[in-house]
């Protein structure tokens, strides 16, 4: 399903192949792009699961050093990614904050598959100034990559309102953003970033399998969307 503007994109974390499958096998259809983290992977043989799932697959492998688990060396964690993309993932994470030489390679291996490339940082800490999120918005614009995400943590009303302006400069400089906070004050960032500008907003498969502070689950994302545009 497309909403007004983003799409929906539904998070899985499993622990191999098989799991990705029978988790998001249920709630498939609700989602527009399936997002594979593969840093929750035990052993993550890309290329078994790609072609089974019926959706666009984004796969994202966090590091530890943004909040993600894994924690090998950062030429293993490129060379996953890379891979993944070899076998098809028709969207890729590649983290701001990684070394540039190694985010060249995944932004090289992304255009010769034609696979587009979400550049993102997050801040869990908090929402930092809003000079310093454009500071990053034009960053992502320059680094070559084909979207952009910025994930801070609102802590407060004002907070969720500074990176949801983001949208708005982005819409300006036709560069697709997704933006957004996470924590309960965040929380309807996830879906006003929908109806705002933003590329593309994140779900859980349950509210138990969250993959981010204050995810709505992709049930109660469609609950909401349902609600607003039928009473519009």
């Amino acid at each position: 399903m497309t909403t007004q503007t983003g799409l929906i994109c539904v998070s899985v974390a499993a622990k191999d192949g098989q799991g990705i499958l029978d988790t998001v096998s249920p709630v498939v259809l609700l989602a527009d792009v399936v997002e594979i983290r593969l840093d929750h992977m035990i052993n993550p043989k890309v290329d078994d699961w790609i072609a089974g799932i019926p959706k666009p697959v984004l796969v994202t492998n966090r590091p530890v050093w943004e909040g993600g688990q894994f924690a090998g060396s950062e030429q293993e964690r490129i060379d996953l990614l890379c891979k993944a993309v070899r076998s098809g993932a028709q969207y890729v994470d590649i983290e701001l904050q990684t070394a540039q030489d190694l985010r060249m390679q995944v932004l090289d291996v992304a255009r010769q598959h034609r696979t587009k490339v979400i550049v993102s940082s997050h801040d869990f800490q908090g929402t930092p100034p809003i000079a310093q999120l454009r500071e990053t918005l034009q960053q992502m614009i320059a680094s070559g990559g084909d979207i952009g995400k910025i994930v801070t943590t609102a802590t407060n009303p004002g907070e969720a309102l500074h990176i949801l302006s983001l949208q708005q400069e982005a819409v300006a400089a036709s560069f697709p953003l997704s933006a957004f906070a996470m924590g309960t004050a965040g929380k309807i960032t996830r879906l006003a970033t929908l109806y705002l500008g933003g590329y593309m907003t994140y779900a859980a498969i349950t509210a138990q399998q969250a993959t981010a502070p204050g995810q709505l689950s992709i049930h109660e994302l469609h609950a909401l969307i349902t609600l607003l545009e039928t009473t519009a």
